[in-house]
């Protein structure tokens, strides 16, 4: 039954993939597989249904993709795709997360949240685990016009967001329960309503658009020269790299001239890598001669030219599209920013020398920096505004998005799909993932390739005019010279990947929160009952100096972590990037709390109610004080958490030695179930208690533990930052080991530790005196309602901690 349904549904993704009029089948196509994960109740197997679903979809919609690269790196094609078949769990993990977080939310909420959930977890990896391809179920909409305008919206995720909510509330239909009502026609009222609103927004936005772009506007025609050239490698063997180039520009310039001379172009793009050697920059005499032939023919014809070449510096090579204009010269390079994985980069983490021999042909290019805009300018003074987009670059969102912030009139596409030549599917789906660019933007695209699909894409997600695979063909199109249209995705960027994230996240944490109030409620504020007196707990038993002691070493350091948030307010700015700062914590904090630590530690001793003595023992000490000795308690300061307590007798005197516990009540309350007198010598000492108990209660054995949270957790961001600073600084992450030795290199871990430690140490600071405050003012206006605000405080506080740090870091390396 299970392999049936995976087979299924990975025949009807294929299908769908093919585009046409199967576009419909996007809103049905996982149903079979969701019926039957319904039927599953254990993670493992779930697990495994999830990763036979992402290898059926890899067959059935990506065959092709295996047969192509097997061609391009040299192997058959059948142990090409049985090899990307087996990579499908990881090369398609969105299956895992979907199948994985729906069966969580299955055991915790209603169906609702099931698929709201198990959509997050979907489109939510597929953001931050970008795709080789960039493909997303919302892809396949590119057929339906009017439903793919939705992806001004939401881009392409947004749309596979709705699939897959349509897809469940489908699978949810029980035509033969009972009601019908709530078994049949709402889950059913629910998808047509989903389609609904995709048709009913497109509808309007279509004629917006169109209403929009009806007034004439001046436009600037561009000629796209798709050579058909492929074989280029094979001539440079045959008849050497001068003679290859050679070929390439006279046929470059014949087309380029009839576009002009004969199709009123005013402007030139040829593909991707189609010069194939460094424009600008020359590595020989020859090439420096072609580069100024390339400027002489666009000078003698009298138009811009932008065309894909390579460029050069300090830091290596880069695939790079030149902007040549007739009077003005070379204007500048963009460098590709997104490089093909394995084929023109090797992962920096991978980069050995058994990956280069195994990977003969990966190359070693450089990525670019990001979107440039460029003007196009035209003989009779008019101009346009493009952003240039090489190969990958279209498949990633963000990239169009910065070049339309950057005031961009129009996409420029250059891509060399010659390795789909054989499997035109590819080619298709590049084009179509490339369309929704122009959707999400509403700029016009122009694409030109090597031997196919060039295409002009209106604003719309259009393609207007395309050539076929393998033709030799050239294709001339407008840049209409008018403001674009605003849309969210200009104003958001790519935001529904990481807003699904931010919905799973806050999921995540309801259900702690529900689990946490579920636990205090349990052990409530007693948690040492009468049935329990004999049990032994640890005290720390001080006498009077080694008490001031630890209150001294324990002032200090908060003294000292108080200097250092001065200095960092005053001098050094937030940043820790100090020696001093680092000397300062390890010195002023880190080793004070350290002594204060090891003193508690020494003197802690196991105490426990025998009979009607209160015994503490530790190796060879013993001592003994009867229960009925005991008149009351009080409370003392310890110097930080928790309340410190001295005996009072009957005698009317202090017992000399001090009991720290984290939870002085639940002490109190073990005396006066073994039948000791009243516990409370003032209500002072009462209130403290009380107070130091709820402390004691909504602290967690794990995620409170100081050694957890500055020692443990700093390292994860400090490795992190460490690598991207080793990277930056040495060119590797063991640039600096293999430059200045291991001790150079651990040392600059150990400093990046120590900064990650300091600065959220301060933070976990800032967050703990705003609590303390927050909880004492309450405490002193109703002290009955402290414990729940202290527990809501402090379990935001640890989401803020533990998830809000990275994330901070997360969002800090990706959008700068």
């Amino acid at each position: 039954m299970q392999f049936a349904a995976i087979v299924a549904s990975s025949l009807l993704l294929g299908r769908y993939a093919e585009g046409g009029n199967a576009w419909p089948l996007g809103f049905v196509a996982l149903v079979p597989w969701l019926l039957m994960l319904s039927r599953l109740d254990g993670f493992a197997s779930t697990l495994v249904s999830a990763a036979l679903m992402a290898a059926g979809f890899q067959l059935a919609v990506f065959h092709w993709f295996g047969a192509a690269f097997g061609t391009y790196v040299g192997i058959q094609a059948l142990p090409a795709v049985v090899i990307l078949v087996l990579l499908g769990p990881l090369l398609q993990p969105q299956f895992l997360a979907f199948a994985l977080v729906r069966q969580w939310a299955a055991r915790r909420h209603h169906s609702v949240v099931l698929a709201l959930a198990g959509a997050s977890a979907w489109v939510g990896c597929e953001w931050l685990f970008p795709k080789m391809l960039g493909d997303t179920l919302g892809h396949g909409l590119h057929p339906a016009e009017t439903l793919r305008q939705a992806a001004d919206v939401g881009g392409a995720a947004g749309l596979t967001f709705l699939l897959l909510l349509v897809n469940e509330a489908i699978a949810r239909v029980r035509p033969r329960a009972r009601p019908l009502l709530r078994a049949a026609l709402q889950p059913l009222a629910v998808a047509v309503l989903g389609v609904g609103v995709l048709w009913g927004y497109g509808t309007w936005r279509l004629e917006s658009v169109r209403e929009a772009h009806a007034a004439p506007a001046n436009a600037l025609r561009v000629g796209l020269i798709q050579s058909n050239i492929t074989d280029l490698e094979h001539r440079r063997q045959e008849h050497g790299s001068y003679a290859a180039v050679r070929h390439v520009l006279d046929t470059h310039f014949a087309m380029s001239e009839f576009a002009v001379r004969e199709q009123g172009a005013d402007a030139l793009l040829w593909s991707e890598t189609i010069y194939p050697t460094t424009f600008g920059v020359p590595k020989s005499s020859d090439g420096e001669a072609l580069d100024q032939e390339i400027r002489d023919f666009i000078a003698a014809l009298g138009v811009p030219l932008v065309f894909g070449t390579y460029d050069r510096d300090e830091q290596g090579e880069y695939n790079a599209a030149a902007f040549l204009e007739p009077a003005r010269g070379l204007l500048g390079h963009y460098r590709k920013t997104h490089l093909f994985p394995f084929t023109e980069k090797v992962p920096s983490w991978l980069d050995f020398d058994l990956v280069r021999r195994l990977l003969p042909w990966a190359g070693n290019w450089q990525p670019g920096t990001g979107a440039r805009t460029f003007p196009v300018h035209t003989a009779d003074g008019r101009e346009a505004n493009v952003v240039p987009m090489i190969c990958l670059d279209d498949v990633h969102p963000q990239l169009a998005i910065d070049g339309a912030r950057l005031g961009a009139e129009a996409l420029l596409g250059l891509s060399n799909d010659s390795w789909f030549t054989a499997y035109p599917q590819g080619a298709r789906l590049h084009l179509a993932v490339a369309a929704f660019r122009s959707i999400e933007t509403r700029l016009p695209q122009l694409r030109a390739t090597t031997n196919g699909l060039s295409a002009i894409i209106d604003e719309t997600g259009s393609v207007i005019a395309s050539t076929e695979m393998g033709q030799q063909a050239v294709l001339v199109g407008e840049i209409p010279l008018r403001p674009p249209m605003p849309t969210l995705m200009l104003r958001w960027g790519d935001w529904v990947g990481r807003t699904a994230l931010l919905f799973l996240l806050g999921l995540a944490a309801a259900a702690g929160w529900r689990r946490d109030r579920a636990i205090t409620t349990v052990t409530g504020l007693e948690p040492l009952a009468a049935a329990t007196v004999s049990d032994p707990f640890d005290v720390v038993l001080l006498t009077p100096l080694w008490r001031y002691v630890v209150i001294v070493l324990r002032v200090s350091a908060a003294l000292a972590l108080a200097w250092l948030t001065w200095r960092m307010w005053v001098l050094d700015g937030f940043q820790v990037n100090s020696l001093i700062q680092v000397r300062g914590v390890v010195l002023g904090v880190a080793l004070p709390l350290l002594l204060a630590w090891a003193v508690r530690r020494i003197h802690t001793v196991a105490a426990r109610i025998d009979g009607d003595v209160l015994v503490c023992e530790q190796a060879t000490q013993r001592i003994e004080i009867p229960l009925a000795r005991i008149e009351s308690l009080h409370a003392v300061w310890a110097g930080g958490p928790g309340a410190a307590l001295q005996l009072a007798l009957v005698t009317g005197k202090r017992w000399p030695m001090t009991l720290s516990l984290a939870n002085p009540q639940a002490f109190a309350s073990l005396l006066v179930a073994a039948g000791a007198g009243a516990p409370w010598a003032d209500p002072l000492s009462a209130r403290v208690a009380e107070f130091a108990a709820h402390h004691a209660v909504i602290r967690h054995r794990r995620w409170d533990n100081s050694a957890v949270k500055f020692v443990l957790f700093p390292l994860l961001p400090a490795l992190v930052a460490f690598r991207l600073h080793q990277h930056i600084t040495f060119g590797g992450t063991f640039g600096e080991l293999y430059t200045y030795g291991l001790g150079a290199w651990l040392t600059g871990l150990m400093i990046w530790w120590a900064a990650w430690s300091l600065g959220l140490m301060l933070f976990a600071a800032g967050m703990r005196f705003a609590i303390e405050l927050i909880v004492t003012l309450a405490f002193l206006a109703d002290r009955h309602a402290t414990l729940p605000i202290r527990r809501t405080l402090e379990y935001l506080t640890r989401i803020a901690y533990y998830l809000g740090t990275p994330a901070w870091l997360a969002a800090r390396l990706l959008w700068g």
